[in-house]
């Protein structure tokens, strides 16, 4: 079974988090992934860093400029993670953009996501109409799952036509604007919350954008399956480096 769904099968709520591959140093990627594991994350996106990250605030979009400039590429993050199976065991999911994975072969991309141990997918801007047509099959071909954004604006019908060929969980969007962490959720997001629980959604749902501490990510999963927690987390690392991620994860577990 992929690892996502058996994660979300499992009988507790998920902390998922995001990082830029290659910050904020080059080879730190591996060592980020594993130390995440140890402290107690269930799920982590690994971030293939882009010039134009449209969907991405400043804390993630300067983190991605950063790897980029130490020198991180799609084939080095490949080579990077060849090994990472014989340490890691929780999920792992590449986000990013298209243009890379078109760059270096839809199909080619898939294939090398399968052999290092990816297994899922979030790319924002691939709509998902484009996707079910011409790469379903493919990332079906090499066990991948890939994740739909949905936000405030995305209407009842069309999150039920993503939930209808998704196979994994939908992400959801807190607020409409770009990623960032804030201090806590108002009314007009836990209507939104309660909106989306109230469709009953064949594939669970994992909360992020705005998720930074306890209280944020406590107000999350009573309406979810989990939270993503990602520029509060980049802000971290920026300041303390990759080797002792207790002091980020604990707090937000244990409150």
């Amino acid at each position: 079974m992929n690892r996502i769904r058996a994660k979300l099968q499992e009988d507790k709520k998920l902390l998922s988090i995001y990082f830029t591959a290659g910050y904020p140093k080059l080879e730190d990627t591996v060592t980020t992934i594993q130390n995440l594991e140890k402290n107690g994350v269930d799920m982590i996106e690994i971030g293939l860093p882009f010039s134009d990250p449209l969907a991405d605030g400043p804390t993630i979009q300067e983190s991605s400029t950063q790897a980029l400039q130490n020198g991180m590429t799609s084939t080095l993050l490949f080579d990077q993670l060849k090994d990472v199976r014989k340490t890691v065991s929780i999920p792992l999911i590449l986000m990013g953009y298209f243009n890379p994975m078109l760059q270096y072969g839809v199909e080619a991309f898939c294939k090398k996501c399968q052999e290092v141990g990816i297994d899922g997918l979030i790319i924002p801007d691939l709509p998902v109409e484009v996707y079910q047509e011409d790469y379903k099959d493919i990332f079906e071909r090499y066990g991948l799952l890939n994740v739909f954004l949905i936000t405030p604006q995305t209407s009842d019908a069309r999150i039920r036509y993503m939930d209808s060929i998704s196979d994994g969980f939908i992400y959801m969007v807190s607020s409409a604007s770009t990623t960032g962490s804030q201090s806590g959720f108002g009314k007009e997001q836990t209507d939104y919350f309660k909106r989306i629980a109230n469709l009953k959604l064949e594939n669970p749902q994992i909360i992020g954008f705005g998720i930074s501490n306890h209280e944020t990510f406590s107000q999350a999963i009573q309406y979810a399956k989990g939270a993503i927690i990602g520029s509060a987390f980049i802000k971290h690392v920026s300041a303390n480096g990759v080797d002792d991620l207790g002091e980020f994860t604990a707090p937000i577990l244990n409150g």
